[in-house]
């Protein structure tokens, strides 16, 4: 399996300082600094990021899991929101929370959350966070 790359560089003080990230593919990247990290400035921020890939890596899982199934989705689209908050002297990614949306012919509404269930507890980023962060699921279909 590959081993898939990123950079970042940061250039001053924690306040006053600024960074720049890029995904080794060249497909993403952008900058960020403390005001879009801890505050609501424009730019990207570390947990958007972990955001996005848990969003990616859990709509391939539950698709995976339907298919194997037999119930093949047409569409899953999944939001993640990911929170940092203060804790004790520094910072702790605290929750994440997925909410998907899917079609799948032929499938019920228990049937799609319980699909869910399962990607939530077998993708891999999940797994990477699973016992470290709290996680909230709303699975429903469209």
């Amino acid at each position: 399996m590959p081993t898939r790359k990123a950079s970042a560089a940061w250039e001053g003080g924690l306040r006053g300082g600024k960074g720049s990230y890029k995904t080794g593919s060249g497909q993403a990247g952008g900058s960020y600094g403390f005001g879009s990290r801890f505050e609501e400035a424009p730019g990207s921020n570390p947990e958007e990021l972990l955001a996005a890939a848990h969003a990616a890596c859990f709509s391939m899982a539950l698709s995976a899991g339907l298919e194997r199934a037999g119930k093949t989705p047409t569409r899953i689209a999944t939001d993640a929101a990911c929170t940092i908050e203060k804790v004790g002297e520094g910072f702790k990614i605290t929750k994440m929370r997925l909410v998907v949306r899917g079609k799948v012919p032929g499938l019920d509404q228990a049937g799609f959350a319980r699909a869910a269930e399962e990607a939530k507890n077998g993708c891999p980023v999940s797994g990477a966070l699973k016992g470290n962060v709290a996680f909230e699921l709303d699975a429903k279909l469209e």
